[in-house]
């Protein structure tokens, strides 16, 4: 952020906290973007990349209610987005063999080449953006932020 925007939203701002919380968002924003410039080369979403990484890391599938809670951020319609990867082949679902209610989503070998092909690409943005950070700060930033979700209802 500029010095001149820093004074701007000083005077404006009616507290530090919100200072924070506006940087924070302005931050989160402007790193989402690369990532998602990223992912729209595969025609993917951030969120289906959530999806995805979820359950690469859950081979035995999980149900798609697991799946919605364990997402980065949140997803009204979880079922429509699991409509779409399914459609593509990068998941596949079932019911699940002792509770015909529960749905089970798992990754396709599909999903998992996709995710493959992208795994050097994503590390290399998220190096290019926080990389000079170095391990400490980085440390401490995730640090504070997980502080920060702790006192959130």
């Amino acid at each position: 952020m500029t010095k001149n925007l820093q004074q701007i939203l000083r005077k404006r701002l009616g507290s530090r906290e919100e200072a924070a919380f506006l940087d924070l968002v302005r931050t989160c924003d402007l790193l989402s973007r690369g990532i998602a410039q990223l992912l729209k080369t595969q025609d993917l979403s951030p969120t289906q990349y959530n999806v995805l990484r979820i359950l690469r890391g859950s081979p035995e599938g999980l149900p798609c209610g697991e799946i919605a809670s364990r997402m980065v951020t949140r997803d009204p319609d979880v079922t429509r987005l699991l409509d779409r990867m399914e459609k593509r082949g990068l998941i596949s679902r079932s019911r699940d063999t002792k509770d015909r209610r529960n749905v089970i989503g798992r990754i396709t070998l599909e999903g998992l080449n996709l995710l493959a092909r992208l795994d050097e690409p994503i590390q290399e943005v998220h190096r290019n953006q926080l990389g000079h950070f170095g391990r400490n700060r980085i440390w401490a930033l995730t640090e504070l932020l997980s502080i920060a979700r702790a006192n959130v209802n």
